[in-house]
């Protein structure tokens, strides 16, 4: 026959009548809901509204043609009226570079895609004015694609860039018209015979320029659209957020101050006292050894079962350890200085301030200003674009790499300062977490 507890009891009719437990239950929980809806929301719903300066080169390798005695560069006239295009201020920020600037750039994840006016462009112009014996090439522009930096990203850059070609292109055909036109006049008063432009051609003036898109910079089959690299980081922040929790709880019961539930059975160690400041040193020293083993499954999952396209997987191993002990010690500090809602404001920092303003599927350049503010520091902004290089970028610290260590071994500095500062702190006031507990008559080593 089993055993009845001893302590007093209470009714389930008794803890659903207590008003405290309701409004605990109900302002905590429905305050996180409206934060989570507030801070996602707020970030993704206008994203081409709040796009700000996002880098998009502009390529002019047109080195212009002879026409009538006299030099013109269309591709000149082109580029500089994309990069004065009104519509376009303080949204876009133009880049004018060659060829090899433009996927250097591409190539380090400093810009989101190109638009490049091919060395022909202007003798194909112009050829559609020569005499109808002729058989000229249509003009085309060239829009490069840099899916590495992120799909969405990648798309805006692509349908500006369109628009861009398409008003340049309009724009041309109406000074076609007008050449034409006045080549019509000048045949017509020297007696010449004039041939009517036929209905095709009339729509080709009109908008005389195709557009031809490329994929500026290669991006492998196995690298989700450029989202291998946002979920790859979510396994690291996941993964030190809740191996912090997971930790401060096996310390906790190694210690005695929480029982162990294993299904019906119950089990608890003697207490044994442990100062704030060492338990959180406990704590982080578990958590370095732990992210080493977490990183490495992580990869092990990722990339040998998986198959995501990934290189340099040593750096990826050695950063993704980094990462996941700097998240979790940051977890670690939170959890010792704040006590029970110390999960629920790793949560809040680590994910629900942090992916918004990440960068990961909306780029920064698209989100509205507050969140642009956030990814300055926020971790998780950080330890993506450094997953992002090694991936996608060959680990060139110019591609964010240089800027994720820097960030990472802040933030695991900080944390470290603010966790072992304020625990000093309780422990020199005697806020000891067994001082309630000191009447049990469990033996306590000091």
């Amino acid at each position: 026959m089993a055993s009845s507890p001893t302590h007093a009891r209470t009714s389930a009719r008794h803890l659903l009548r207590g008003r405290r437990l309701w409004i605990a239950s109900t302002a905590v929980i429905g305050l996180l809901s409206f934060l989570l809806s507030l801070l996602y929301l707020g970030a993704n719903s206008n994203p081409v509204g709040a796009m700000h300066d996002l880098p998009i080169a502009v390529v002019n390798a047109d080195p212009g043609a002879v026409h009538a005695g006299q030099k013109m560069n269309l591709g000149a006239q082109i580029t500089k009226r994309v990069a004065d295009a009104p519509q376009l201020k303080g949204k876009v920020t133009w880049k004018q570079v060659d060829r090899a600037e433009a996927k250097r750039l591409m190539s380090q994840d400093k810009v989101f895609g190109a638009l490049v006016v091919p060395e022909n462009f202007s003798a194909s112009v112009l050829g559609l004015a020569a005499p109808r014996n002729a058989f000229p090439s249509q003009p085309m522009l060239e829009i490069l694609t840099n899916p590495a930096a992120g799909s969405f990203g990648s798309n805006m850059a692509e349908q500006v860039n369109r628009e861009a070609a398409h008003n340049a292109s309009v724009a041309l055909g109406k000074q076609l018209g007008k050449q034409l036109a006045h080549q019509a006049a000048r045949a017509e008063a020297a007696g010449k015979h004039v041939t009517t432009p036929s209905a095709p051609e009339r729509l080709l003036l009109a908008d005389p320029v195709k557009v031809a898109v490329a994929e500026g910079h290669h991006l492998g089959n196995h690298s989700g659209f450029g989202l291998t690299a946002f979920f790859y980081t979510l396994v690291l922040v996941l993964g030190g957020m809740l191996g912090a929790n997971v930790i401060h709880m096996q310390v906790d019961t190694a210690l005695g101050y929480v029982a162990k539930d294993i299904g019906p059975f119950r089990t608890a160690e003697p207490v044994r006292h442990l100062s704030r400041t060492r338990h959180f040193l406990v704590g982080c020293a578990l958590m370095a050894g732990v992210s080493l083993v977490t990183s490495a499954l992580a990869m092990a999952a990722a990339v040998g079962i998986i198959g995501i396209d990934a290189s340099h997987l040593l750096l990826l191993w050695i950063f993704g350890a980094c990462a996941t002990m700097a998240m979790g010690c940051t977890a670690l500090a939170l959890l010792a200085v704040l006590g029970t809602p110390g999960p629920l404001v790793s949560m809040l920092v680590l994910i629900g301030l942090a992916i918004p303003s990440a960068g990961a599927t909306i780029p920064l350049q698209a989100l509205p200003s507050f969140y642009r503010f956030l990814a300055e520091f926020e971790p998780f902004r950080q330890v993506l674009d450094g997953v992002r290089s090694i991936l996608y970028f060959s680990a060139h610290l110019d591609a964010g790499l240089g800027r994720a260590w820097i960030m990472t071994g802040v933030g695991l500095a900080l944390s470290l300062l603010l966790g072992l500062g304020l625990t000093r702190l309780y422990d020199r006031r005697g806020l000891h977490r067994t001082a309630q507990l000191e009447s049990v008559a469990f033996p306590t080593a000091a």
